[in-house]
């Protein structure tokens, strides 16, 4: 899901941003995503109706997490070859409501974790880890939570590689305006740059005792 999409039902993160009304909004590894910051959980959850409101016009099935810090609001990837076309509607009229009920939105909290699972070039372990979580396969190569509460899985073969040992790391998916920072944040916490040939799509980290980390901001850009 690196490129635009020919369907026109379906359209990339750079369509996406070029839409009116929806710069409050970020596309990470799981979709369009908006946070919207608050003083309670009563004053997030009185945006919970417009979206519902909002859904049901643009046809999107939206994807809503209600904290007393605020509510963040995803347009989950369901075909893994785009966006749906309609998020941009969708999307700028939650944007409205949310101004009108006076929530802040903060695109820098907005962000997806991933697993990279790398497995051995014969072996093929998405079925183990799809049964072990209660994960769905998703696309060619993925698998998900059918509710979308855990981190996205991404299972890659490696080269090189010894049968009896897989290399595994976390991908952190970030606003493309985010990504620098982050990466310095991670950084100065300690960790080591392995790898800034990719960047700014991703950046490849480790951390103290060599656990991998790759900050990533193509999902905010392709297309």
């Amino acid at each position: 899901m690196g490129e635009s999409t020919d369907d026109s039902n379906l359209i990339s993160a750079a369509d996406f941003h070029r839409a009116p009304g929806v710069s409050d909004w970020r596309v990470t590894a799981t979709g369009p995503q908006a946070v919207f910051t608050a003083d309670s959980l009563a004053q997030a959850a009185e945006l919970v109706g417009p979206i519902v409101a909002a859904a049901a016009e643009a046809g999107v099935l939206p994807d809503i997490d209600l904290r007393p810090e605020g509510i963040v609001v995803r347009v989950p990837y369901r075909d893994p070859e785009g966006i749906p076309a309609a998020a941009t509607e969708f999307a700028a009229a939650v944007s409205r409501a949310a101004a009108e009920l006076g929530l802040s939105p903060d695109p820098s909290r907005a962000q997806a974790i991933g697993i990279y699972v790398a497995q051995h070039s014969q072996a093929d372990v998405r079925p183990f880890f799809t049964a072990a979580l209660g994960y769905e396969d998703f696309g060619e190569s993925d698998a998900v939570d059918p509710l979308r509460c855990g981190p996205q899985l991404a299972f890659n073969p490696i080269s090189g590689d010894a049968p009896s040992r897989g290399r595994t790391h976390f991908d952190v998916f970030v606003p493309a305006d985010q990504a620098e920072a982050r990466v310095a944040a991670a950084l100065a916490a300690g960790g080591r740059l392995v790898d800034d040939s990719h960047a700014p799509a991703w950046w490849s980290l480790a951390s103290p005792d060599n656990h991998g980390v790759d900050i990533a901001s193509w999902t905010d850009t392709y297309g």
